[in-house]
């Protein structure tokens, strides 16, 4: 594989557009003069009402990676409200030829002066690159029904490489004709035209699909083995086909909770404290934290294996360590065991925060009885008074530390840095986020308020870069706003997949707002991208603070648990009254969401069983969380819960906040999915169906209801309405006509290369009722002799229809599939022909079973049919 070259701006031409307004033509786009409020191109239409759209050329095809947009600076309103005349939504496409684009973004300018940038989508579905020669921008909505649409500036940013751009543009090709093939290939095997299936199939060198599933085919559509069928479902689980549609399954959160026995000593509850987890020796460690009345700084370490808490230290600081806090971050080198730990929120931090930001003293409950709501952000509601003194002049120092967990100097703390910010790393600050990549010995962190004694001003962190061997600092990102950072927050979520070496920072607060987008920083390349603006439109969780978040890196999935959200209100610090949990999947860009819904309203995988009792722990926030990845199992301890019910035997009750508990209960937790069982179940239940529905034609109705009875009965969940409704429904079955026999017609396809033998519809030899009825049956252009005559005739609009039956032969699916082919036999066919509507049938069940197995193990998805139609209504515009 080529590696791709660094990306480049691309030069390109204006080719076409829609009129343009005054002297605002498409030419003004190529040039940046953001004061010159005439350097801009206008549509000659106000308002949305009219489609409008400017074509452009790039001097060479490349692949495109990003469009810049610029805007109009403050400078020019006096003159024009350039705000005003900016278009708000655009779609734009992309393609080698300006006939055939494709939409590769849609979305919205901010309403302000700032240049912004994109990321173009340059990847198809199929994971292939694709290259880009023309690039059409279609605004959707001006900013008023008054105003021009106008596009100031269009920058493009690629690879332009040509030996790079060729290769691409190669693969890309390959795998077009690949695509089409296979859809060929697959409406073929459905109109039960095997021969010429396999003929292609045979000089093609392409696969449609995995072989287990070609066999499956032949099986059961040709064979209607029904019970040879059900075995190869087996073979195909312990193949791994069902192993992605297993993935994509929707979740559910299977909790149990850790207890220890009365004689065991465990962390005391807390809330803001710090974990990690060394998956290698099976140990979580766990560190400091607020307890409703001082920070903390005891370590602990939990053996996974024994299942038992060891406190390791009652106090950090004296041995060199950390000092009491809370809001820091700590993680762990899984290559060398050296833990690390940055950041820090103090008692005497906190206590000289304004009382406007040290939150209510009391709280009050809205919406759901069980839920509640805090102004506070703070993991500590209640916080002691002012010190009378001012605090040494190392208190904003942003100290720096690392804790070995192996090896000669194990169990040592070791004081790293003073202070990171002298040495160009990050200031002080809390609830920011740090991840660590051992391969390639970097440590990582972003975010966080800053603390330096100013609580009326919202100071943030950037981007920072530590290298674990050089030990030395690097500035990323700043924390500015500028269209090609990310913007600054606290309270976020980040997490590292170290395969591809890309940043997930997403959620987390901006000044007094909760925020719910999502980015993405590849470590290799510097590039941001922002992958939501909005993930709750997205199918995601509302805006969220103090959320925790992990990542599994083999199956491309990340869980998020949320704490405090935006209520329906739009209200900050609402804390939900039942568990908040998410699973977002980015194997596909920009990925997807999905609530993990709790234990208890997962089906029940037995049919008629009585479902168990699941206990749960309770919403939090300012909790921490681990994850296990090769178990694949998280760990959940302690935070601040809301208070249902009696006291938690494991809590402890914060007096300055109504219904808020500090928790110190630990629980492990597994997503699953529904088994390979439950896929062989719905498999079994869609093969017996058919069975039944052929039974009815063949065998006595006392036969059929047996079968109905005792063998589909038992694979039937009746705990599912939808399943239950349609099995009530087989008896219709019993009533329905018997399938007509196969139509007694000349082959429609030869059965041997040789049409002597086996003539065709057209030919002199096929009877003549068909042949009439496919090329005289309408007033031909040729007299009966057969030859040709130089007179014309007349059409009318009534001629039209026969018209169309010479140039098109009256077809259809029936009929290619009332047709038995030569290989059927040869597949494990039985002796007796099928019938068009019961090939039909079996395909059907067929391609149900396909639901189960993976996309590069099956038959294309869709039909080659709504191509055509697709084509067919396709308006004229190059849309």
């Amino acid at each position: 594989m080529i590696s791709p070259p660094p990306s480049v701006p691309l030069s390109y031409t204006v080719v076409q557009s829609t009129p343009h307004s005054g002297k605002y033509g498409p030419e003004h786009i190529l040039l940046d003069k953001p004061s010159d409020q005439a350097s801009r191109w206008s549509g000659a239409y106000q308002g949305n009402t009219a489609k409008q759209w400017i074509m452009l050329k790039l001097d060479q095809m490349s692949v495109l990676k990003t469009i810049a947009f610029g805007k109009a600076s403050i400078l020019s309103v006096a003159r024009l409200n350039p705000l005003k005349s900016i278009f708000s939504f655009r779609n734009v496409y992309v393609g080698i030829t300006e006939e055939n684009l494709v939409q590769v973004l849609h979305g919205g300018l901010k309403n302000d002066t700032t240049a912004e940038a994109f990321p173009i989508r340059h990847v198809n579905n199929a994971h292939v690159c694709f290259p880009t020669r023309y690039v059409k921008i279609v605004p959707l909505s001006a900013h008023g029904q008054n105003f021009h649409t106008s596009i100031w500036h269009v920058a493009l940013n690629g690879i332009s490489d040509k030996k790079y751009v060729d290769h691409i543009y190669r693969i890309h090709e390959e795998h077009r004709e690949s695509t089409v093939l296979r859809h060929v290939l697959k409406h073929l095997r459905q109109r039960r035209l095997l021969t010429p299936y396999q003929d292609i199939l045979s000089r093609a060198f392409t696969n449609v699909e995995h072989p287990l599933i070609t066999q499956l085919h032949a099986t059961l559509v040709l064979g209607g083995a029904f019970k040879d069928a059900e075995k190869h479902l087996q073979t195909l689980s312990s193949s791994g086909l069902f192993s992605s549609y297993l993935q994509s399954s929707h979740p559910y959160a299977v909790w149990d909770r850790i207890s220890q026995t009365s004689d065991d000593e465990i962390p005391s509850p807390r809330s803001g404290h710090a974990m990690c987890i060394d998956a290698v020796n099976e140990v979580i460690y766990l560190h400091g934290g607020y307890n409703g009345e001082n920070c903390l700084d005891d370590f602990w370490a939990y053996n996974i294996e024994d299942e038992r808490w060891h406190k390791l230290m009652d106090s950090t600081h004296s041995k060199n360590g950390p000092s009491a806090r809370s809001c820091h971050k700590m993680t762990l080198d899984c290559k060398t065991g050296i833990i690390y730990v940055l950041g820090r929120l103090t008692d005497v931090d906190a206590a000289r925060a304004p009382l406007s930001r040290q939150g209510p003293t009391n709280t009050t409950a809205t919406g759901p009885q069980s839920s509640h709501r805090s102004q506070s952000h703070l993991p500590f509601p209640s916080l002691p008074p002012p010190p009378t003194s001012d605090p040494p002049s190392n208190t904003y120092c942003s100290d720096f530390y690392l804790y070995h967990t192996r090896g000669p100097e194990e169990g040592v703390w070791k004081y790293i840095s003073f202070d990171t910010a002298s040495s160009g790393g990050p200031p002080l600050v809390f609830d920011h986020q740090m991840v660590v990549d051992s391969e390639a010995q970097a440590l990582y962190v972003f975010g966080g308020r800053v603390l330096d004694g100013d609580w009326d001003t919202y100071k943030y962190a950037g981007l920072y870069a530590y290298n674990l061997k050089s030990s030395r600092w690097k500035l990323l990102q700043p924390p500015d706003n500028s269209p090609a950072t990310i913007p600054p927050r606290y309270g976020h979520s980040m997490v590292l997949d170290s395969n591809t070496r890309t940043l997930f920072i997403f959620g987390g607060q901006k000044e007094e707002k909760y925020l719910s987008d999502m980015y993405t920083y590849n470590l290799s390349t510097s590039t941001v991208t922002e992958l939501f603006s909005n993930f709750t439109l997205e199918g995601g969780p509302t805006a969220c603070f103090t959320q925790r978040a992990v990542i599994d890196t083999d199956l491309k999935e990340i869980y998020v648990f949320c704490g405090l959200v935006t209520d329906a209100f739009g209200m900050t610090g609402y804390l939900p009254g039942d568990l908040y949990n998410w699973v977002y999947r980015y194997n596909t860009r920009p990925g997807t969401w999905t609530h993990i819904r709790p234990e208890g309203d997962r089906p029940n995988p037995k049919p008629r069983s009585v479902p168990k009792k699941v206990e749960e722990p309770r919403p939090r926030y300012a909790h921490d969380v681990v994850y296990h990845p090769r178990s694949k199992r998280l760990y959940l301890f302690g935070g601040n819960a809301n208070l249902r019910g009696p006291k938690d035997e494991d809590a402890m009750v914060d007096d300055a906040f109504d219904g808020i508990q500090k928790m110190s209960d630990f629980w492990k937790m597994e997503v699953r999915r529904p088994g390979s069982e439950e896929i062989i179940r719905k498999a079994t239940y869609h093969i017996r169906r058919q069975q039944f529905r052929e039974m009815c034609e063949e065998r006595t109705p006392s036969e059929a209801l047996n079968f109905l009875k005792t063998q589909v009965s038992p694979v039937v969940n009746h705990d599912d309405q939808k399943e239950t409704e349609d099995y009530r429904s087989l008896t219709t079955f019993l009533l329905a006509p018997k399938a007509s026999p196969p139509l007694v017609i000349p082959p429609v396809f030869p059965k041997s290369a040789s049409s002597k033998d086996n003539p065709s519809p057209l030919s002199e030899k096929s009877s003549g009722s068909i042949k009439d009825d496919w090329i005289t049956g309408s007033r031909g252009t040729t007299p009966s002799d057969g030859t040709w005559s130089s007179e014309l005739m007349e059409v009318s609009d009534d001629d039209t229809e026969m018209i169309h039956r010479v140039s098109h032969p009256r077809l259809s699916a029936d009929l290619l599939r009332s047709v038995e082919d030569p290989l059927e036999k040869q597949k494990g066919g039985k002796g007796v022909a099928m019938s068009a509507e019961r090939y039909a049938q079996r395909t059907e069940v067929f391609e149900c079973l396909l639901d189960f197995v993976s996309e590069w193990d099956k038959e294309p998805s869709g039909s080659l049919l709504d191509f055509v139609t697709r084509n067919d209504s396709r308006e004229d515009d190059n849309l």
